[in-house]
């Protein structure tokens, strides 16, 4: 696409830009700037829905008392047990373990610490669930 029909429909970004490649008048491919597109809008939109689905399914599973509230922050923060393993040096398989509620209070406090830090909560916060479930969005500058 030329440089000069680089979409620029409103989008999720909240008056961010994104980079795409285009053609200048040269033939030659720049980065241009864009606010948006709508069919990436509409897919985005759709995948936050989805996502908001999923952290609120963990979310009633944890208030059922059939999940630990590790649950809810790693939903909440789009991790699987593998990913919040390899950033807190653990194995997937000892993850999957403290997602239970009775593994999950046994848990040391330099364990629960270590989960904390990678959260980016307290400790407190990380054993307890808040009265609605919230999502993390995620950021560019962070």
């Amino acid at each position: 696409m030329r440089k000069t029909e680089v979409p620029q429909d409103a989008c999720l970004l909240e008056g961010q830009q994104e980079v795409c490649y285009a053609v200048d008048e040269n033939g030659r491919y720049v980065l241009a700037p864009s606010s948006g597109w709508e069919p990436a809008n509409i897919a985005n939109i759709q995948a936050w829905e989805l996502i908001r689905e999923q952290v609120a399914a963990v979310f009633a599973a944890v208030r059922e008392g059939r999940k630990s509230p590790l649950a809810y922050h790693m939903a909440r923060h789009q991790m699987d047990p593998a990913l919040l393993g390899s950033y807190v040096g653990l194995p997937r398989w000892r993850v999957r373990r403290h997602l239970r509620p009775a593994v999950f209070t046994k848990l040391k406090p330099a364990l629960l610490e270590r989960y904390a830090v990678l959260l980016k909560i307290s400790v407190a916060e990380l054993c307890t669930v808040p009265e609605r479930p919230e999502i993390v969005v995620p950021r560019i500058d962070e």
